[in-house]
């Protein structure tokens, strides 16, 4: 088979999750996370974007009402992943999950882009980050990308909220 590579502006278009309950996943990626309600499906679907788009995520029941939390340790979606605009965005969005008492997973600095880590209320990854300028990524000495896991500085992170 002849070698491909994928156009450089080709993008993830969403997400679509099996939920347990569409009126709890809402209160978490609609109330907590400020997605909008772009078209309700009857009671059993929801489809939600930030800033107008047809949607970012799709919430369904279809196949899932009523079941149990995602399993961690089987095959599946690992981490639904995404990217605010700016590091203020990010860290009002921090305040925000604090200030509900929601829980954290984690946060990281990964060199290319700060993340916090949490999980949707059916046990679904959710990552939460901003990349920072490409001009910033850490490089090894052959030139190659140096990702990496650290503690995230909250602190510094919630200092843009006042800038």
């Amino acid at each position: 088979m002849e070698s491909y590579k994928i156009p450089a502006k080709t993008r993830i278009g969403h997400v679509h999750l099996k939920v347990a309950d569409l009126e709890r996943s809402l209160a978490f990626y609609r109330d907590l996370l400020g997605f909008e309600v772009t078209m309700m499906y009857g009671s059993q679907a929801a489809f939600i974007s930030a800033g107008g788009y047809h949607h970012h995520i799709g919430l369904n029941t279809w196949h899932s009402r009523g079941a149990g939390r995602a399993d961690q340790n089987s095959v599946g979606l690992y981490h639904t992943a995404i990217v605010y605009p700016t590091r203020k965005d990010l860290a009002i969005l921090f305040k925000r999950l604090y200030a509900s008492g929601y829980p954290l997973t984690g946060a990281s600095d990964h060199g290319v882009s700060e993340a916090i880590y949490l999980d949707d209320p059916d046990g679904n990854g959710v990552e939460l980050y901003w990349d920072r300028p490409q001009e910033q990524w850490p490089h090894q000495a052959d030139g190659s990308l140096e990702m990496y896991t650290r503690a995230l500085d909250i602190k510094d992170l919630l200092s843009e909220i006042e800038k």
